[in-house]
């Protein structure tokens, strides 16, 4: 028997209880892991309200992104792996390969390797953030030197990375926040420019920073009604990046900017990038080799025991954080 967190109603952190269940052994194509860390993403905790893309099957295990030992594997995996260490990249069922306890199966497809340097808590931390910031603003965004990008909710792991990925690329990375206590944080992790959206006008602001001509990608995880102050801060021919779903309110389309301006409005994540092995392989060595470098740095905001889940989700909800919230296993 292993412990596993389970939920058995839809609602908040509260929710999570530490079972004792039997974690069965790995199928075709799939692994079994000892887990020693688990980076948390805001996905987990809509899927844990009931509104996330996928809904949960009661009672459900939670949890995308670990790092651990593999230990087993399915009958057409290579055996050779057992004993290495992995981390998981995001881009399956939660129904079905729910990660947080102290062993998980899941797809074998669905690892890649991380730097030596980094500790679990930070290997387990990588794809969710780099490959969702990537897949917009790299492969489809293709940003290079000099472009203004637009970066909301920019303290999260998410945000974070994709300053990082802004920064080596060349560009000029302007975060938003909320709140201007998070300023210096950004301003500290490599933002060029940090809007305090409670307290400053977002298009006043972006024209001032560029010159007048607006942000040529945006990249955005609320989506709501703000969309328009999204919109009106475009360049021509911008691209507003929609990569989440976080405001309750429903989101207008900006009609008439799109048409005045010729903006594209696209919707992204990262399981564009995970389904396709042409795309996925290229995607984590982009990201490694930035880790291996410097020009990448994982950024943990806080680190909790396994005792404490429902305390890391709860931290995670209360929007404090700059950077990843993970959880370790002795």
């Amino acid at each position: 028997m292993s412990k596993a967190v389970l939920f058995h109603n839809n609602g908040g952190p509260e929710e999570l209880k530490l079972e004792e269940i039997a974690v069965r052994a790995p199928a075709q194509g799939e692994v079994k892991l000892r887990v020693e860390a688990m980076g948390l993403n805001r996905a987990e905790l809509m899927y844990l309200g009931g509104y996330y893309l996928e809904t949960a099957k009661l009672p459900s295990r939670i949890g995308y992104e670990i790092a651990g030992v593999v230990t087993a594997v399915g009958p057409d995996v290579d055996a050779s792996i057992i004993g290495q260490r992995f981390a998981t990249v995001p881009g399956f069922s939660m129904n079905q390969y729910g990660c947080l306890g102290e062993e998980a199966v899941v797809p074998a497809s669905r690892l890649a390797r991380y730097p030596e340097k980094l500790s679990a808590a930070e290997g387990a931390s990588v794809w969710m953030q780099y490959l969702t910031a990537y897949g917009a603003l790299v492969r489809h965004g293709k940003v290079t030197t000099g472009d203004f990008v637009l970066i909301t909710a920019a303290s999260s792991s998410v945000g974070i990375a994709a300053i990082q990925i802004v920064k080596a690329e060349g560009g000029i990375a302007i975060a938003t926040t909320r709140k201007s206590d998070k300023r210096d944080a950004l301003l500290a992790q490599g933002a060029d420019h940090v809007i305090v959206t409670e307290e400053e006008d977002l298009k006043a602001r972006v024209d001032e920073i560029t010159g007048g001509q607006g942000a040529r990608l945006v990249f955005d995880p609320v989506g709501g009604p703000y969309v328009e102050k999204l919109a009106e801060a475009c360049a021509h021919s911008g691209t507003i990046f929609e990569y989440g779903a976080l405001a309750t309110e429903p989101t207008p389309f900006p009609l008439m900017l799109a048409l005045g301006k010729s903006l594209r409005v696209q919707g992204y994540t990262l399981h564009e990038i995970t389904v396709s092995p042409e795309l996925l392989g290229p995607a984590c060595d982009y990201v490694r080799e930035r880790l291996e470098d410097g020009r990448f740095k994982v950024i943990l905001a806080k680190t909790f025991p396994f005792e404490q889940f429902q305390q890391a989700y709860t931290y995670l909800a209360s929007n404090q954080q700059i950077g990843k919230v993970a959880i370790t296993l002795s």
